[in-house]
């Protein structure tokens, strides 16, 4: 019935006041005031429903998980595919750590400002309750049809953050993080180069830079420039500031490995 009210305020004020043109532009007024009011009654019924629903929502299939995926992306796009993600990273050595949620909310809190509410954290909430798998597949399809490369990288940068909050990236984060950036369809180049950023070995420099050991001093001057140019932060200068600050810190890295390399061959 929302939406008449102000058609049959008009008809009624034409017909039952002795001011015919006035009485049904009031009785229009009052009728919009009546609408709108039920529109907003409406709109806060279905989202303290939809709060009570997700507080107690237990799905029985991975498939129930992605539909609720696909709803919540609906309303909240990109901040639901990075807790989709997150919580499949957070899971991934059966122990959800207080660390990683607060390096979550601190990235979601600084990217997104305002616009992260308490019902993002409902959200992560209800991906990580899930007894299921997340149906990692089918979210890293989404995120690959929806996003570019550079920002991809970016994510995977993020994700590698969560693993190393409470110190170390365990065997099981880092094998899910392996499945993600496949799925993202990551070249492995760029895999190798984020995960020695965070998982260091005597190597790691080298690796950052996507070349090895063996390379002349020619060659590693050209992987630099090479991934100097990829993960430059213009790349995402468009993104928000977290992600402005991620892109810098990888930037950072791959002079710094750059740098060692150089002091180590003495390089000029």
């Amino acid at each position: 019935m929302t939406g008449y009210f102000k058609w049959i305020g008009a008809g009624l004020g034409f017909y039952l006041t002795g001011f015919r043109f006035f009485g049904a532009f009031l009785g229009f007024l009052i009728g919009t005031f009546i609408d709108n009011f039920s529109r907003a009654a409406s709109f806060l019924n279905e989202n303290q429903s939809q709060g009570q629903g997700q507080r107690s929502q237990n799905f029985r299939s991975s498939q129930d998980i992605f539909d609720f995926y696909q709803r919540q992306t609906q309303r909240y796009d990109f901040p639901t595919m990075l807790l989709a993600l997150s919580a499949a990273v957070m899971k991934a050595d059966d122990k959800v750590m207080k660390s990683e949620l607060e390096y979550v909310k601190s990235f979601l809190q600084q990217q997104f400002g305002d616009q992260f509410t308490t019902s993002h954290l409902k959200t992560l909430k209800t991906f990580i309750d899930q007894p299921q798998a997340l149906p990692i597949q089918e979210i890293c399809n989404d995120v690959r049809t929806r996003t570019r490369p550079e920002v991809r990288v970016q994510l995977l940068h993020y994700l590698f953050g969560i693993a190393k909050a409470d110190g170390s990236v365990s065997t099981a984060e880092m094998n899910i993080l392996q499945r993600i950036a496949a799925m993202m369809g990551i070249p492995n180049m760029d895999f190798t180069s984020v995960q020695n950023m965070f998982h260091r070995d005597t190597e790691s420099d080298y690796k950052v830079l996507g070349t090895t050991k063996d390379a002349d001093d020619a060659e590693v001057k050209k992987a630099y420039r090479k991934m100097a140019l990829r993960y430059h932060p213009d790349k995402v200068a468009q993104m928000g500031e977290e992600y402005q600050k991620g892109a810098k810190e990888k930037f950072q890295r791959i002079q710094e490995a750059y740098e060692n390399i150089k002091k180590e061959r003495k390089m000029s």
